[in-house]
């Protein structure tokens, strides 16, 4: 028996779209018949995905997002929703790093982490939710209308790794934060749950891999490799689609057995 994941109809909201995971999201949904809202700062390069997901068929629309400014989170969700409707799915992506020992952080550091990852993640999620929640509370009695969000946290965020601790803590936050949320919107049909990426090779770290330092530590990993940004797609599409209504406040560890 074949089994696929219909999301005809459903509008998702897919932050950080510009390169990396978020680009391979952004595809994953609209290649299952999603509409997607592409948003982040690189507009230029939104509107090329926006025109590969187009030439495949897809459904595709860009907002401008900073998920450092409040202000830019509300205009943002409130234009996509204007655009093409009610959102029915956020994919809560943005983050950033630093490397560094944590006695070389500065404020900078810092808040230039916590200020996307955990601040971002938080308030995008906050103003996606309100909407979900405001459309649960006036449906029709006896209907079903909910949500899925999901966030993009990180293995660092369950195993502490060297040199990125202020990474780490930003993504144990979203852990905790997917948690926070799943138990108070489950109520309403809104499902959250986070995605722990183990180590993912895309362009912003692709470099390092044929470094001394990065092969030694894919030495470390369980079956020596880095993951491709598609082998998240099956975890995604689990979490997204409207089967999924018994899932909410899983943390998948998506990570090649890395955090064993």
């Amino acid at each position: 028996m074949s089994y696929s994941i219909n999301l005809e109809g459903r509008v998702a909201l897919v932050t950080g779209a510009s390169s990396g995971l978020g680009a391979q999201f952004a595809r994953t949904l609209a290649q299952a018949g999603a509409c997607v809202v592409l948003a982040g700062r690189r507009i230029e390069r939104l509107k090329d995905l926006r025109a590969e997901i187009e030439g495949s068929g897809g459904d595709a629309h860009v907002v401008h997002l900073d998920v450092t400014d409040v202000a830019s989170i509300k205009s943002a969700v409130a234009h996509a929703e204007t655009e093409v409707g009610t959102l029915d799915i956020l994919i809560n992506n943005s983050g950033v790093g630093t490397t560094q020992r944590l006695t070389d952080v500065t404020e900078n550091d810092y808040d230039f982490v916590m200020d996307t990852n955990t601040r971002g993640a938080f308030f995008v999620a906050q103003e996606v939710g309100k909407r979900m929640l405001a459309r649960a509370r006036g449906a029709a009695p006896g209907s079903f209308v909910g949500g899925r969000i999901v966030n993009i946290a990180s293995m660092a965020g369950l195993r502490v790794l060297g040199q990125i601790g202020v990474y780490a803590m930003s993504k144990a936050a979203v852990i905790h934060m997917t948690r926070a949320m799943a138990l108070e919107w489950g109520k309403y049909g809104i499902n959250v749950n986070a995605i722990c990426p183990g180590y993912i090779d895309t362009e912003i770290n692709h470099h390092m891999w044929d470094t001394e330092q990065g092969r030694q530590l894919v030495e470390l990993l369980p079956r020596k490799r880095v993951g491709q940004p598609k082998d998240l797609d099956t975890a995604l599409l689990m979490l997204c689609a409207n089967e999924s209504h018994f899932i909410n406040g899983a943390v998948i560890q998506a990570d090649d057995g890395f955090g064993v």
